[in-house]
């Protein structure tokens, strides 16, 4: 069996299988199974598989078959140009995160310009400008928000989770990549001293609990079911972040948080009192993430 055959008929079993993208995924659990990228998969098709190669390769098609979710098999996925680690503890990171990231370095640029401002003044005798940024993550799952973000700006970050198994998840991912996170285990922000954070980013459970037969085998057999159903409504964890968020938040301080598809109403409603709320849509014009400044 050489490796282009191998492709071959992974990709045909795959295909047979109704998985999609069935080539690409041959090549990424080849390239898994062979503990080599697939690049080198081009370069070296006729090269023969030995016998455990081949039974590594077999499982791993025959895990997809039953609807394990690729990145769960590989125990990988890129978020922000970064390598996670993932295992079924932490819901897989999706592209869509990214702009919560966006986002956030936005309005962390925005208070840096403010700080800049106040601490020229100070020169003259005014009072000094605001402490350095702090983050929060809410529910940090694999740590992809808080790493990105700690990576990103250098800032001091928490993040808060409230599987202690999802949050070794995260806390291997922040040593990999050399992020300073301090990850602490708990339900939502109740452990997060008050006016201590400067911003704060959750992509919370949104996912009301009578459309869970409606999601992909993927999802609903294999992803963790809290990090997707937050309650009848879907809308349960939202009504807590943003009732404790003024709490913890520094004046003039942000939220900024994922958006389910259709929740933008319900969740702008909940922010009912907070100044400068901002919608930003994804790449298919999808409403994705809602961003809310506290009062000064």
């Amino acid at each position: 069996m050489t490796v282009q055959t191998a492709i071959l008929q992974g990709t045909r079993l795959l295909e047979d299988g109704g998985v999609a993208v069935p080539r690409l995924t041959a090549e990424v659990l080849l390239a898994h199974a062979l503990c080599r990228d697939r690049a080198w998969l081009f370069a070296h098709g006729e090269q023969e598989l030995v016998e455990l190669e081949w039974l590594h390769y077999g499982r791993y098609l025959h895990q997809r078959l039953q609807g394990m979710p690729t990145q769960y098999i590989t125990k990988r996925q890129e978020f922000y140009g970064r390598e996670f680690r993932v295992t079924p503890d932490v819901l897989i990171p999706r592209p869509e995160t990214e702009h919560v990231v966006e986002v956030a370095l936005r309005h962390l640029g925005r208070q840096a310009e403010d700080s800049d401002r106040l601490s020229d003044r100070s020169l003259t005798g005014c009072p000094q400008g605001p402490a350095p940024a702090r983050i929060l993550d809410i529910g940090t799952g694999s740590g992809a928000l808080a790493v990105t973000l700690a990576i990103e700006t250098g800032a001091e970050t928490w993040a808060t989770e409230i599987s202690p198994s999802a949050a070794s998840v995260a806390a291997r991912n922040a040593l990999a990549l050399g992020a300073r996170v301090h990850i602490v285990v708990g339900d939502v922000a109740e452990a997060i001293a008050a006016g201590s954070m400067s911003l704060i980013v959750a992509n919370p459970p949104y996912v009301p609990l009578n459309q869970r037969d409606g999601l992909q085998r993927e999802v609903r057999d294999f992803e963790p079911h809290a990090a997707l159903f937050a309650g009848p409504t879907g809308f349960e964890i939202y009504g807590r972040i943003v009732a404790d968020a003024p709490r913890v938040l520094r004046p003039g301080g942000w939220l900024i948080m994922e958006l389910g598809f259709g929740c933008e109403p319900q969740v702008r409603e909940l922010l009912d009192g907070w100044r400068e709320i901002e919608v930003t849509p994804d790449l298919a014009g999808i409403p994705r993430v809602i961003a809310a400044r506290a009062a000064e």
